[in-house]
């Protein structure tokens, strides 16, 4: 009588033992609970604000439930800030000359050279800079990082005391805390880089209560800058607008990169 030979491809599952069996149902159902938790962790890191809104969210919801389960997700790169501009306004340019000095010297030009350094110096730190003129049509509901409006004092000599900078951040900024902040950074690095002290008994309401506070956006941080003094301050401002624009950049970056800095004391407007 013929007797059948083993068959050497019998399934090995026939073979195991009942606890060997038990052991690999087990391995399968928590390899199939490991799947499902990153496909999960998949779709949360994908459910965030910036993507809510985002064109392509319904893409990559559906690129994410196609993805085989059992695979471990790609690292997904954080998302970058939405806005990374920075407005500089350059005082009075694109509308009038501002002071003017009794050898022909404009407060406009001062400014416009002075702000297109800082515009330089921020470009150099990674943000997107808009140069903005005195009116310009951006301002209107501008939403930016932040905005420095840069001017410049009287070309007439006053009195031995009418030398020095002075800052003004939006009073009307939904967040005090911030405009403080601003203030706070622009004055104490402005002084270290350029040696001025801050004038802080002589900002007007023009300067508190500036136009372009107004236009822009609530939200965002805003402060004018009055760099220097055109009779007293001019050496510094005309032969050396690098070290004011560093004053001003710097203390821009200050704000931005929420650096240490004192609190300072922001005075009455003078009337």
């Amino acid at each position: 009588m013929d007797t059948q030979a083993p068959d050497p491809e019998m399934d090995m599952d026939s073979q195991a033992s009942p606890a060997a069996q038990g052991r690999f149902s087990t391995f399968r159902a928590l390899q199939t609970v490991i799947g499902v938790a990153l496909l999960v962790a998949t779709l949360f890191t994908l459910w965030t604000p910036a993507n809510l809104f985002a064109n392509n969210l319904s893409q990559k919801m559906s690129l994410a439930l196609l993805t085989n389960q059992t695979e471990v997700p790609s690292q997904v790169t954080p998302t970058a800030p939405l806005n990374l501009h920075v407005g500089i306004v350059s005082g009075h340019w694109g509308n009038d000359s501002g002071a003017v000095c009794s050898d022909g010297l404009t407060e406009a030009s001062v400014n416009l050279t002075i702000a297109t350094l800082v515009k330089q110096d921020l470009i150099n730190a990674g943000y997107q800079v808009d140069l903005l003129q005195e009116f310009d049509e951006r301002l209107k509901g501008y939403h930016g990082l932040v905005l420095v409006s840069i001017h410049n004092d009287s070309c007439e000599y006053i009195n031995d005391e009418a030398t020095g900078f002075k800052v003004a951040a939006a009073l009307s900024n939904t967040v005090p805390e911030t405009a403080q902040r601003l203030t706070a950074c622009m004055i104490d690095r402005y002084q270290k880089a350029t040696g001025l002290h801050f004038h802080y008994n002589s900002i007007t309401p023009d300067m508190t209560n500036y136009h372009a506070f107004n236009e822009i956006n609530p939200l965002t941080p805003a402060a004018v800058i009055e760099t220097g003094f055109l009779n007293l301050d001019r050496q510094i401002l005309t032969q050396h607008p690098d070290v004011v624009a560093k004053g001003v950049s710097q203390g821009i970056l200050c704000f931005l990169r929420n650096e240490t800095v004192a609190p300072t004391a922001t005075p009455s407007p003078q009337q």
